[in-house]
């Protein structure tokens, strides 16, 4: 466990690989009963997943939580859009970053928190390729210190 009764569930990668994110927030879910316990399980990706706002709601879009092993007809889409519980001022301060400086909001990570599941989601701003190049080569220099200091 994390934090104070935090759980860990999974985590985006490639949303650091891909954005400087700058804000987080902390989202609860609107989930069914079998999506939950395949969330438990950890059967969740965030490949191709993203925030996206409608009618004064958040959602996030593609995220794609495997169907339960022993759930019936009854089993969840696997990529349904999901609707985000946030605070309507969270939701219009996040509305207007996007559409003013040109930010994104990314999911970065799942947890239980309390038995309850959360979705941390941040804005962030695309990085261009000498970004990733420069954040790869940072990363790298900073292994190469830590096993040198190791050996000693």
């Amino acid at each position: 466990m994390d934090k104070q009764g935090e759980k860990p569930v999974s985590v985006n990668r490639k949303a650091r690989h891909e954005y400087f994110l700058e804000e987080f927030l902390e989202a609860g879910l609107v989930l069914t009963g079998t999506e939950i316990k395949s969330i438990r399980k950890g059967s969740v990706s965030f490949k191709d997943a993203y925030i996206d706002f409608a009618d004064g709601e958040a959602f996030v879009r593609d995220m794609h939580i495997a169907p339960y092993d022993h759930g019936n007809i009854f089993n969840h889409l696997e990529t349904r859009d999901r609707k985000l519980l946030l605070h309507k001022k969270e939701i219009a301060h996040l509305r207007k970053a996007i559409q003013l400086k040109g930010y994104t909001v990314v999911p970065t990570r799942m947890y239980l928190k309390n038995g309850i599941c959360k979705l941390e989601i941040a804005l962030a701003k695309g990085k261009n390729l000498y970004d990733k190049r420069q954040t790869e080569k940072e990363r790298s220099i900073k292994r190469t210190i830590d096993q040198a200091m190791k050996m000693r």
